[in-house]
């Protein structure tokens, strides 16, 4: 995503989810420590966004030390074109971009029906605890990344903006 296109994008989640603290979070992600632009794709058509896919910074608490992740959301495509395919062609290519990054994984909550295609596992089965108890254990998930520490384990912490914007858990 172009920095000129945040607004687009912003519009596009609040519509996606038909719900406008979906615009808040964003805002509060935008101008926090946990933005970069690199890890914000968009999908176009006909010069319009009609997809956003967010991957944003996000702290592990390691026994040993604070590690660095990702953390996958929103993940939003346009109403006119839901099933599509556009969602899933987004994480896929997205996922391939990150496996240069240094971080070992990316954490998010969501359907594990949706999400396993993509590589994404119960993260409570290897050893993570999820931030909070509003996310169903089966909704918290892991994608290992080619920095991937086979004795990784630890709690997830989200960034201050999820909290600010009560965008913790499935609704």
């Amino acid at each position: 995503m172009r920095p000129a296109e945040f607004g687009q994008a912003r519009d596009l989640a609040v519509a996606a989810f038909d719900d406008p603290s979906i615009g808040s979070l964003l805002d509060a992600l935008h101008a926090s420590w946990a933005w970069i632009d690199d890890l914000s794709f968009v999908a176009e058509r006909n010069g319009a966004i009609v997809g956003h896919v967010l991957y944003t910074h996000t702290i592990l608490d390691a026994p040993e030390k604070l590690i660095n992740v990702l953390l996958l959301s929103p993940v939003s495509v346009h109403p006119d074109v839901h099933h599509s395919g556009i969602g899933a062609a987004m994480i896929e290519r997205s996922l391939a971009a990150l496996d240069d990054r240094p971080e070992p994984a990316v954490f998010l909550e969501g359907d594990p029906a949706y999400y396993h295609r993509f590589g994404f596992v119960a993260a409570g089965e290897f050893g993570f605890r999820k931030p909070s108890l509003r996310i169903p254990d089966a909704a918290f998930q892991m994608r290992r990344l080619r920095a991937w520490q086979p004795e990784l384990q630890g709690t997830l912490v989200y960034q201050d903006a999820f909290w600010l914007t009560d965008s913790v858990g499935l609704r």
